[in-house]
């Protein structure tokens, strides 16, 4: 099976937003690569250290909200 990363990465990020808290942190319980690719991107500060959050940034905060209502949200 192929994998489509950016779907999977919109998935992701969609899900941070879920798990938001103090403003713009969100936990990075989710898989090493994705959250490279996420920071790669613009859409999350650097995962790497000892903190169980990161910060999104603003582009990647809009864009989480954005991605969750259209991923998620009842119509």
């Amino acid at each position: 099976m192929e994998i489509d990363t950016d779907r999977i990465d919109d998935a992701v990020l969609a899900l941070l937003w879920l798990g938001l808290h103090d403003g713009m942190r969100a936990w990075k319980s989710f898989d090493w690569d994705t959250m490279d690719r996420l920071h790669a991107k613009g859409m999350i500060g650097d995962p790497i250290g000892r903190a169980k959050s990161v910060i999104l940034t603003s582009e990647g905060l809009a864009r989480s909200e954005r991605l969750f209502q259209e991923l998620f949200a009842k119509r």
